[in-house]
């Protein structure tokens, strides 16, 4: 999702090194994966193909961090969100549990 973004802290030895995978553009999104002792961060399209990629050996990994996309531009979205579906449990008849 555009706005994602992964920050990769890296040993070099004789201090650290960050670096940061965005989602650049709408309909993409970053993945990250871990095979044979190598980190591979990925921004990557709709349909998977790989934009932009960065591999970091596993053993000079310091931190991964993902910073997925804020929907901070409307703060009543996650109450609307959760009002609709109190009033589909109640129409389905079911109690709210929290």
């Amino acid at each position: 999702m555009k706005g994602d973004r992964v920050e990769v802290v890296i040993d070099t030895g004789d201090g650290v090194r960050t670096y940061e995978i965005d989602a650049t553009r709408a309909g993409r999104k970053v993945e990250v994966s871990t095979v044979r002792g190598v980190v591979e961060v990925a921004e990557v399209t709709r349909t998977g193909k790989p934009v932009r990629t960065g591999r970091f050996m596993q053993s000079r990994v310091v931190a991964l961090v993902e910073h997925p996309a804020s929907d901070a531009g409307d703060p009543g979205e996650a109450e609307s969100g959760a009002r609709r579906r109190s009033r589909h449990a109640e129409a389905m008849g079911q109690e709210r549990l929290l």
